[in-house]
């Protein structure tokens, strides 16, 4: 069992638990002085969790459209009709579809309520339910409404692992292959435990140093813009994980054109994401065009197009990239 804390500057610590058998660590993260747990979840997870107190299960749908601000509200109006208090807990029981949604309610109720990741998916273990970030979608785009919102703590129990579909576990793959070029650590030769454990220790590390994204944290979107791009245009039917492998490349393609990387650099992009059985290319059906508009819609482009790209610096914000060498890039991963 491995356990990473995060130390934030204001103050707040809690723990990350990872291994097997992690849930039954669930009770001794309650806050003191909570008499109800509200366990929000979706049907399909199949996970049920004891937290040793007063608890009640609220579903949500099943999928990326559960993320939506109607979900919000139909959340918070059956806390209140529950009774769930200001000194009570949320304890969101799932992937990073649940864990958004549970950290987002629970931001938001009463002005906020202790929040507690149960994640069952490999891409909530390494990043959905850590580091604060909740939200939902909206049509124009992908987690264009949320807030920041620390949890009391995050349980990864490899043992929900095991009965995840292959698919859902290939997309956490794509999440983690972001890591690779974070820091240059030999992720792919490490055990899946310490894999997860090293991931959650970067994303600390630069949550701790930068909690609102108002620069370094926005290093860990590296492949999001394409990939939240690809995500709206094929209706949340390409799964993120998915599309932030497609995203890398295209990043790698992007920062080579500009001559911040070598041909090298662009293959070790490509081996890596490969090496995971994941795509490399953007589906046929995908325009220049709106992928075009969908990217201008990113939470990071304020000064134009804004992507986070590889070179001789590692990982850099880079802005104000011109509209004809984006569309040449589209070229790249067709």
């Amino acid at each position: 069992m491995n356990e990473v804390k995060v130390a934030l500057p204001s103050g707040i610590t809690y723990p990350v638990i990872i291994g097997n058998g992690a849930m039954d660590r669930l009770p001794s993260l309650i806050p003191s002085g909570a008499n109800r747990a509200a366990i929000v979840t979706q049907p399909k997870i199949g996970i049920s969790v004891e937290p040793e107190i007063e608890h009640k299960v609220f579903e949500i749908g099943d999928g990326e459209e559960a993320k939506s601000l109607s979900t919000i509200g139909e959340l918070c109006s059956a806390f209140a009709s529950w009774g769930l208090t200001r000194a009570d807990v949320v304890v969101g029981v799932g992937g990073g579809v649940v864990t958004d949604v549970a950290g987002f309610a629970a931001a938001t109720y009463h002005r906020g309520v202790a929040v507690i990741h149960v994640a069952t998916t490999l891409l909530a273990q390494i990043d959905a339910a850590v580091g604060g970030k909740t939200g939902v979608n909206l049509p124009e785009g992908k987690n264009l409404v949320g807030s920041f919102w620390q949890p009391s703590g995050v349980i990864c129990d490899l043992d929900s692992l095991d009965t995840l579909p292959e698919r859902e576990l290939r997309s956490g793959l794509g999440e983690l292959a972001k890591y690779h070029f974070l820091t240059g650590d030999p992720l792919i030769q490490m055990e899946l435990e310490d894999r997860i454990s090293r991931a959650v220790e970067i994303k600390a590390e630069i949550v701790v140093q930068d909690e609102k994204e108002q620069g370094k944290r926005a290093l860990l979107n590296y492949g999001h813009t394409l990939g939240h791009a690809i995500e709206n245009i094929g209706n949340y039917e390409i799964k993120h994980g998915e599309a932030v492998a497609i995203g890398l490349i295209y990043a790698a393609e992007l920062a080579h054109i500009l001559e911040r990387i070598d041909h090298e650099r662009v293959l070790e992009h490509r081996q890596i994401v490969e090496s995971y059985g994941l795509p490399s290319a953007l589906p046929s059906s995908m325009s220049d065009e709106d992928l075009l508009v969908a990217m201008t819609r990113d939470k990071k482009a304020v000064d134009g197009f804004t992507f986070v790209l590889d070179g001789p610096n590692g990982l850099e914000i880079v802005k104000g990239i011109e509209e004809i060498l984006i569309k040449e890039t589209l070229t790249k991963v067709r």
